[in-house]
């Protein structure tokens, strides 16, 4: 419910801004205080069902998010809107890691890593197949307020049966609760992914000297800074710090928390995959989204067969395994990519590598040798898999966008030699060929850029029809000439992510083999 709701907005943004005549730019922070929301509750809501109880927080989130979703339905105005935004998303932070913190402390360790990726699967699906449910629930009834309305009795069911089915776990506290630490590690997380989300692609350097972009960082670094001084003071006290700070001193957890923000921006990439679909494959933009069934099918088969994998083989070569698999599936786009049966084969590898880490892996690796704070370990590697996957994009649409400034460029270089190729393939009438000529002199004739304006009116006037699609061929051949472009650079970028979070997992295997003999040793003794 809380990963397809995310993706179910993004299908009705122009509906709903329509609706409250917003801007798009308005609009966008319907998206952008979830995210926020997201990223300020999950570290939180990990520690707090720690300590009060994972049955007792996941009926509480479950409770939020239903609220949230019935009040974003009834929203009257702007302001309410997005105030009810917010609150779903204090409440759909939590969800998946309560699970998953569940998960590791009822089940035996032989079968955690099946659950998890059962779990992992679902979310992933889920994620991806938000965008086409929310169009076809649109289709079908007209209403954007349907999308969240429908969380609700959804939400009902799963507080009755959480209530009646799922057991209480819970560490034992010890001391009050650090609420100062909470009030700081929110404040920090804030201003970072403020930060993070105002940056530009197109412009990314000129935008991180935006006082917008650095100040925001910044002040939340500090805050971050003064949040781990107070939180190993209050751990040398015995105290309860919301953000343990012994996970922290640990290499392993840290390298598990850089692989986690490696994955997140590497899930990011399949944001731009219907896009990609529409600008070099041709397909229309209201059947791009239906090409993602694929890649959504095989990240759960991925997740599945991924945490199946852990349990048998361990965390580190899931992890090794997912990299190279996704490296191949990304590499393939810009390099194979032609027609939509190799599009298919393409997403699906990449579906199936991104699957196998969504789930069980990186849990595993957060949580193995702990016997507390299971939640804050999840949370925070669920918080640095955001902060990935709220970077990520600004960098993907930066390449993009490089690739579609190029066209003025490519027009000039490129256009001329295609359009004559084209034009010897085609048996054009002497009046085409003398209309040709007048329009080709006209544009001679100019003195500077030829504007898009008045290349259209051009156009617009040629009489002859095959003279006509000469022209637009061409022109299209250089759309996708920059769009493969783009495209590409988005595409490298993430392959040079798997491969990172290839050599990371290299680095952190030896270290984690020495934490679970020492782990053992004090076990034994």
């Amino acid at each position: 419910m809380a990963a397809l709701d995310n993706g179910i907005i993004s299908a009705a943004l122009t509906t709903i801004n329509s609706s409250f005549e917003v801007s798009a730019n308005w609009g966008a922070w319907g998206v952008t205080l979830y995210t926020l929301g997201l990223a300020i509750s999950v570290p939180i809501i990990g520690k707090l069902s720690d300590r009060y109880g994972r049955k007792k927080l996941f009926i509480i989130e479950i409770a939020l998010f239903g609220l949230g979703s019935f009040l974003v339905a009834l929203s009257p105005n702007f302001v309410f809107y997005l105030s009810a935004r917010f609150l779903q998303a204090l409440g759909g932070g939590g969800i998946f890691i309560i699970g998953s913190s569940h998960v590791l402390s009822t089940m035996p360790a032989e079968k955690q890593g099946r659950a998890l990726g059962m779990l992992g699967g679902m979310n992933g699906i889920a994620a991806v197949l938000g965008p086409n449910i929310g169009s076809m629930l649109l289709d079908l009834t007209g209403s954007w307020h349907v999308l969240f309305l429908i969380n609700v009795p959804i939400a009902i069911l799963l507080i009755i049966f959480g209530w009646l089915k799922l057991e209480e776990t819970k560490d034992p506290a010890t001391g009050r609760l650090d609420l100062f630490g909470t009030i700081l590690l929110s404040l920090s997380v804030l201003g970072i992914m403020y930060g993070l989300t105002n940056i530009e692609g197109v412009e990314f350097w000129d935008s991180v000297l935006n006082p917008n972009v650095y100040g925001f960082i910044l002040t939340g670094l500090v805050l971050f800074i003064a949040l781990i001084f107070h939180e190993s003071k209050l751990e040398k006290r015995g105290g309860d710090p919301v953000l343990p700070y012994r996970l922290l001193k640990q290499p392993p957890y840290l390298l598990t928390l850089l692989i986690g923000a490696f994955s997140g921006a590497l899930l990011a990439a399949m944001i731009f995959v219907p896009a990609f679909t529409e600008q070099v494959l041709g397909i229309a933009a209201e059947n791009s989204g239906y090409w993602l069934t694929p890649l959504a099918l095989m990240a759960g088969i991925g997740a599945s067969l991924g945490g199946a994998f852990v349990d048998k083989r361990g965390p580190i070569t899931a992890v090794l395994l997912s990299g190279v698999i996704t490296a191949i599936g990304f590499v393939l786009f810009p390099t194979w990519v032609d027609t939509k049966w190799q599009f298919l084969i393409s997403s699906s590898i990449a579906g199936l590598g991104m699957g196998i880490i969504l789930g069980a892996p990186l849990n595993i690796l957060a949580t193995e040798t702990l016997k507390s704070d299971k939640g804050s370990a999840l949370s925070t590697l669920s918080l640095s898999r955001q902060i990935g996957m709220t970077l990520a994009p600004t960098i993907y649409a930066g390449f993009i966008a490089r690739g579609f400034n190029q066209i003025p460029d490519l027009f000039k270089s490129e256009f001329p030699s295609i359009l004559k190729e084209k034009m010897s393939e085609v048996n054009l009438s002497p009046e085409a060929m003398q209309e040709f000529s007048q329009l080709a002199g006209k544009f001679s004739s100019q003195s500077g850029d030829v504007s898009e304006d008045m290349m259209m009116e051009a156009f617009n006037q040629i009489k002859d029809p095959n003279l006509k699609e000469v022209i637009q061929s061409s022109v299209e051949q250089v759309t996708h000439m920059a769009a493969q472009d783009g495209f590409g650079g988005l595409f490298y970028s993430a392959v040079i992510l798997a491969i990172l979070a290839i050599i990371v997992t290299f680095i952190l295997a030896p270290i984690r083999k020495k934490r679970l003999v020492k782990s053992n040793q004090g076990f034994t003794s």
